[in-house]
């Protein structure tokens, strides 16, 4: 059962993720393959947090529901 105290900062925790996997990208070699999966890496960290915040602007339940679904197909 989840801890009622604990804050659902999921959007925080989002923005932090994408910051953590750049600063990863920072560290490794820069060869060819790197830079590629580098770059799909890093836009896919960002979209997870941008999907979620756009499905916390939805229009209604449904709504939510097909945009939190995109948001987790994205992780």
């Amino acid at each position: 059962m989840p801890d009622p105290k604990r804050k659902f900062d999921l959007e925080e925790r989002t923005f932090e993720f994408a910051k953590s996997v750049r600063g990863f990208v920072k560290k490794l070699p820069r060869t060819l393959c790197n830079t590629e999966d580098a770059k799909q890496l890093v836009r896919a960290s960002g979209s997870v947090g941008a999907n979620y915040i756009e499905a916390n602007e939805g229009l209604g339940k449904k709504d939510f529901r097909l945009r939190l679904k995109i948001s987790k197909k994205g992780s």
